[in-house]
């Protein structure tokens, strides 16, 4: 009597306790070899579970499409003939402009076109609001005067280029050399061997810079390959260079040769 009491007291206090001894012994009534199919196969469910989670969730949060550059570039005009094919007479933006923008695939993809300031005061800020969210980035230069600009487009794509989420995220990048319609203009290959040779250079003085600092260079992210002059073949990001002219070889009235990075952007 004493027994049965004891054992009517031990399944009070746990309930489950005749549940979980039953599924003990089916399980050890198994196949070994068929619980180990079972549980391998459980677990790629799980880690598909959550690669499809992350995959997709991934997706949908980088759907912009960021338009960054130096002030004068062509950067709110391109986003005006991106988005409507019109001519827009524009000033220098202080705030970042986005619509949506249908690519031109058979997908008809949506992505949001974000137009961010030029003026080096904004951008730092600009760029850390919207980078988690970019695609791509499609980074406008002037050809026309890049000569003269060539130091602040290299300093600017730096940034970019050494930018931990951007990295990480790796979002097409695209130099956009617009103005190619202007006789002095640079051409992309020109321009793509300048920006070569100046990050090259900068490279060794922003990490001179930080080795003075603390004694290390692992303040921000090594450009290119180490012991090797700097190629953008070398990144983890794909770098494309193309031309276009936000406002053509026409004029005002005619068309934007653009064609190039639309060509581009329903690649992504």
């Amino acid at each position: 009597m004493v027994e049965k009491a004891d054992v009517e007291m031990e399944m009070a206090d746990n309930p489950f306790e005749p549940y979980i001894e039953s599924l003990r012994q089916q399980l050890e009534e198994q196949d070994p070899v068929l619980l180990i199919a079972l549980i391998v196969a459980l677990a790629v469910v799980v880690i598909t579970c959550v690669f499809l989670k992350y995959f997709l969730s991934s997706k949908t949060v980088r759907s912009a499409v960021l338009l960054v550059g130096l002030c004068e570039s062509g950067k709110t005009l391109l986003f005006s003939r991106l988005l409507s094919g019109n001519f827009k007479r524009t000033q220098t933006s202080i705030t970042d402009s986005s619509a949506p923008y249908k690519a031109k695939n058979d997908r008809a993809c949506t992505w949001t076109l974000i137009d961010l300031p030029g003026h080096d005061s904004l951008r730092p800020q600009y760029l850390e609001k919207f980078k988690s969210a970019a695609r791509a980035i499609v980074f406008v230069v002037d050809s026309a005067i890049f000569q003269k600009e060539v130091r602040d487009v290299a300093e600017f794509l730096y940034v970019l280029l050494t930018d931990s989420v951007i990295s990480r995220n790796g979002p097409a990048i695209l130099v956009a050399c617009n103005k190619q319609d202007i006789t002095m203009a640079k051409s992309a290959k020109l321009i793509q061997q300048q920006l070569e040779k100046e990050l090259n250079t900068l490279r060794v003085t922003r990490s001179a810079a930080l080795s003075a600092q603390d004694g290390s260079i692992g303040g921000s992210m090594y450009l290119g390959k180490k012991g090797k002059d700097f190629e953008f073949s070398q990144l983890p990001v794909k770098v494309e260079f193309l031309e276009c002219s936000a406002r053509g070889s026409k004029g005002e009235e005619g068309e934007a040769d653009i064609q190039n990075l639309e060509k581009s952007l329903a690649k992504l």
